[in-house]
């Protein structure tokens, strides 16, 4: 099967993210939202990142006409009925991707792939959603999009493996390289980087060092580029809070169970960089 045309469905952080990725690869696409204002927020995150782009070098401006041309954005699922693969990147609730996978359905053409960016969600029982789950899989970008280099291909025991095989070109011909996953709740990144993040929240409430101790140690003692607490303020503690619940529920064991600071500061609405204070304060701007 040869991909021309992508849908992405949602428009927000990583929506705008692989949708930028799809179209400056070349490929027709059409980017989904449910309604026209999340719509122009999301194509005016893609513009700025384009325009960032052509600022730093990295983009010829004639190049960044040429990408916009090739985008579109949507709000009707109807826009999709021709693409060759789909792509999910809305909320990370089973219900709302249920019902928007029961209606995608219906009117995208029955040849076409179908792939979700759930984090947390096991593909099959979004596959069994659909009437095509020979067709359906995982494609699990990470956060920045454009930035970042890996994509989990998550294959079920009913995916073809022509599906996977014609999916994971896709993500080469984006650039970026494609792992292959078994269908278990959060892949192979964030079953292993979930648990590091939970036992740094544990480690800091049983005071084995501060928050800037604990971060400086992990950077330079592993070398990571951020460290535990640095890097939950940026994906959310909300976010982590909610694929850890998933990962529980699916597993049971203790080390996805989130420490009882990660429900209060959820509670409280301190969530990390978008609400201006997580782990750290950035009210001003800058941590």
């Amino acid at each position: 099967m040869k991909i021309k045309k992508v849908g992405v469905l949602g428009c927000g952080l990583m929506g705008s993210g692989i949708a930028e990725v799809v179209a400056r690869s070349g490929y027709q696409t059409v980017v989904r939202e449910v309604s026209e204002d999340l719509l122009e927020k999301g194509m005016a995150r893609i513009q700025r990142s384009l325009d960032r782009a052509v600022t730093k070098g990295k983009l010829e401006e004639q190049e960044r006409g040429a990408i916009l041309d090739r985008l579109t954005g949507a709000v009707s699922l109807e826009e999709l009925a021709d693409c060759d693969l789909v792509i999910e990147a809305i909320v990370e609730s089973f219900e709302e991707k249920r019902k928007t996978f029961v209606a995608l359905d219906r009117e995208v053409k029955e040849g076409a792939l179908f792939a979700s960016n759930t984090s947390s969600l096991t593909i099959t029982q979004l596959a069994m959603t659909t009437n095509r789950p020979e067709r359906f899989l995982g494609l699990h970008f990470f956060n920045p999009v454009p930035v970042m280099d890996l994509v989990e291909v998550v294959g079920t025991l009913l995916t073809d493996d022509a599906a996977l095989a014609t999916a994971a070109e896709f993500v080469r011909s984006l650039g970026k390289t494609a792992v292959r996953c078994a269908d278990r709740s959060g892949f192979i990144v964030n079953r292993l980087l979930v648990p590091y993040l939970l036992d740094a929240i544990r480690t800091y409430e049983q005071g084995l060092g501060s928050l800037e101790d604990i971060d400086t140690a992990m950077r330079l003692g592993c070398g990571h580029p951020m460290g535990p607490f640095t890097l939950l303020d940026f994906i959310g503690l909300d976010t982590v809070f909610h694929i850890a619940n998933i990962m529980f529920e699916e597993f049971r064991e203790t080390r996805f169970a989130p420490p009882p600071l990660l429900k209060q500061m959820v509670t409280a609405g301190r969530l990390g960089r978008k609400s201006g204070r997580g782990f750290y304060d950035y009210s001003e701007g800058k941590r």
